[in-house]
């Protein structure tokens, strides 16, 4: 059910088999240039893979250049109701745009930024959303159900369709994780568009990223889904680095996993301290390597084996092991130890360890 069209919003190409990728949208005023381009090169350096600026005034849109300029990350357009935002966007380079064609106006006005978009090779992502479904919709259905939220969907894919673009991505989002898993199973079968996944509104960090987790992670596993976006309040850098854990957990993405076990009785170091330590210190690491933290004998060897670097515990001390074989024993500051030699693995100097 994976998407069979494909699209490209600057350098990033979404659906038709490309690595399904991160979004994440800024939360300050787009009329506030510098503010929020700082906050643009903040989700670049997170790895955020296409970022969305709200473009609501001719203030905002006039910024669109200026952003696309300074931006090595793609930039999407969010706009609505005004048409006009929309071309403007468009001729001032943004990569992408994020409209709803049935509340842009007449189908003269979804031709024109159609052909805009068709010209300059810019997609449009239509983004349905539960809280602001079409009255006629909700009337029919008699709530935000999933198939009200793909019949709105298909119909605003048709005004596009009928203007002969067909570059598109769609999003079906709800606050609620079933409505939008269920949404976007019925949207994989009718259509072969890419789709935009996520939870919307889904909350703070905490609540808001186990909902995004069961909601994205969900789709992902059948291989519903080419690109994300966390939806949290707050710091939008919490959202991609949601979206990128959510990618780690379930084998989409490479990069730095620490495995640790919840403890028992028989635990006799401070793994939880331990594994937060580590974490910390990995906390943007790149490479891809899996480490293990575990508390005792009993799950901590089949862990090791399977990690490339491993912390076993013992009574006040704990064992080395790298690809599986024991290296030696570390006592006194554990963590600093296991970070130096995790360091030491990543770096290629293994010899220094052993």
């Amino acid at each position: 059910m994976a998407s069979i069209q494909q699209v490209q919003a600057g350098s990033l190409l979404i659906g038709g088999g490309a690595p399904v990728s991160v979004q994440s949208m800024t939360n300050t005023d787009t009329r506030k240039r510098e503010e929020t381009l700082r906050q643009i090169q903040a989700l670049e350096a997170a790895g955020c893979e296409l970022v969305r600026v709200s473009v609501f005034d001719e203030d905002a849109c006039a910024n669109i250049r200026y952003f696309c300029d300074h931006s090595a990350v793609p930039l999407s357009a969010d706009i609505h109701f005004d048409y006009r935002l929309a071309l403007k966007s468009v001729e001032n380079g943004v990569h992408s745009l994020r409209i709803n064609p049935g509340n842009i106006g007449g189908a003269d006005r979804v031709r024109m930024v159609a052909d805009a978009c068709k010209m300059h090779h810019v997609p449009i992502r239509i983004g349905v959303n539960a809280g602001s479904l079409e009255k006629p919709l909700l009337q029919k259905y008699g709530s935000a159900t999933p198939e009200a939220l793909v019949e709105s969907a298909l119909g605003h894919v048709k005004l596009l369709e009928d203007a002969h673009f067909s570059d598109i991505v769609l999003s079906l989002k709800s606050s609620d994780v079933r409505t939008t898993v269920e949404a976007y199973r019925l949207c994989a079968k009718a259509c072969g568009y890419p789709l935009h996944v996520g939870v919307t509104e889904a909350g703070l960090p905490g609540q808001g990223t186990l909902k995004s987790a069961i909601g994205i992670g969900t789709l992902l596993l059948e291989n519903i889904g080419d690109t994300i976006r966390v939806s949290l309040t707050g710091d939008p850098v919490e959202e991609v680095k949601a979206g990128f854990s959510i990618l780690r957990a379930i084998g989409l993405r490479k990069g730095f996993q620490l495995v640790s076990c919840p403890t028992c009785g028989r635990t006799r170091i401070d793994t939880p301290a331990i594994a937060r330590r580590v974490e910390e210190a990995f906390a943007g690491e790149q490479a891809e390597v899996k480490v293990a933290v575990m508390g005792c004998v009993v799950n901590g060897p089949g862990e090791a084996r399977d990690a490339d670097i491993a912390l076993c515990g013992g009574e006040d001390s704990a064992a080395l092991f790298i690809h599986g074989k024991y290296v030696r024993k570390l006592t006194g500051d554990i963590a600093e130890t296991f970070i130096q030699a995790v360091n030491d693995y990543i770096r290629g100097t293994l010899h220094e360890i052993q």
